[in-house]
């Protein structure tokens, strides 16, 4: 395990999506009659430039892959900080903005300066990404907490290769006090590998779980989460990206404590 501590600092440009389809799968998840599946969101912060990640990031593609996980629907955020690409290889899917994101959870879960690979369960647990048995024992923990349930729905086509969707988010059962709960929106994507050149891991073909390509917050939760939240965003996608490996993921997220309050996910495609 490699300790880093570069600052990194991002802003995400807004997104609108074209071809966006709730799967079958999904929908159950949202579903009243499927509520034994209780979606919870595993992070983990990575980088192809490091050698102690390709294991990490094969445990999060096994628990994405074997669904459910008990009780536990895992939606999984594969996050490349960029903090690793002065090392010898520039990690394509890195990003500053993943970085940040880290050096929040940082200072939330008091975990010292930022490592690689972490992995963080629900916005609550960190710990060593490779850690399969600690990982399933916090996603079990994470499922037996009551979500807040979060609909996609009313898939609108719009011009310019984009189009709407509606987000439903109902009221919180709870927030930690004088806290505020948004709205984040995220773009994943699966199948995506590397022949890396140079770095750690040279000479390795490197395999991912869903990587995220985007993310932002598209609202907050009102009156102290009192309120239910609805929005229609707008999700413009990447040519490069493979339209038949992408994923829509909307959560809501305390801003101070960083715990995850419930997510739904759904598939995109053509």
């Amino acid at each position: 395990m490699r300790w880093m501590a570069t600052v990194g600092a991002a802003l995400l440009a807004g997104f609108s999506v074209w071809g966006l389809r709730a799967s079958s799968a999904v929908e159950t998840q949202t579903n009243l009659g499927a509520a034994a599946r209780v979606p919870v969101i595993v992070e983990l912060f990575t980088s192809e430039g490091c050698s102690s990640c390709p294991p990490a990031d094969g445990l999060l593609a096994e628990l994405a892959s074997r669904q459910p996980l008990g009780s536990a629907e895992v939606i999984a955020l594969e996050e490349h900080v960029d903090y690793w690409d002065q090392q010898g290889w520039r990690d394509p899917f890195s990003s500053s903005a993943w970085t940040a994101r880290q050096y929040e959870y940082s200072g939330k879960l008091h975990s010292g300066s930022p490592y690689t690979p972490e992995m963080v369960v629900d916005g609550m647990a960190g710990f060593v990404g490779s850690r399969g048995a600690v990982a399933r024992q916090a996603i079990e923990k994470a499922a037996a907490i009551k979500k807040t349930r979060i609909e996609v729905s009313d898939i609108s086509p719009l011009q310019n290769r984009s189009l709407a969707c509606k987000v439903s988010v109902e009221r919180l059962s709870s927030i930690a006090p004088r806290d505020t709960a948004e709205v984040v929106l995220a773009i994943t994507e699966s199948g995506l590998h590397s022949a890396v050149k140079a770095g750690e891991n040279s000479g390795a073909e490197l395999h991912h779980a869903p990587v995220v390509r985007e993310l932002r917050v598209i609202g907050v939760m009102g009156k102290n989460g009192e309120e239910g939240f609805q929005a229609q965003p707008a999700v413009k996608l990447d040519a490069r990206w493979n339209l038949e490996n992408l994923r829509v993921v909307v959560f809501v997220q305390e801003r101070k404590n960083r715990r995850i309050l419930g997510a739904a996910a759904v598939k995109v495609t053509q």
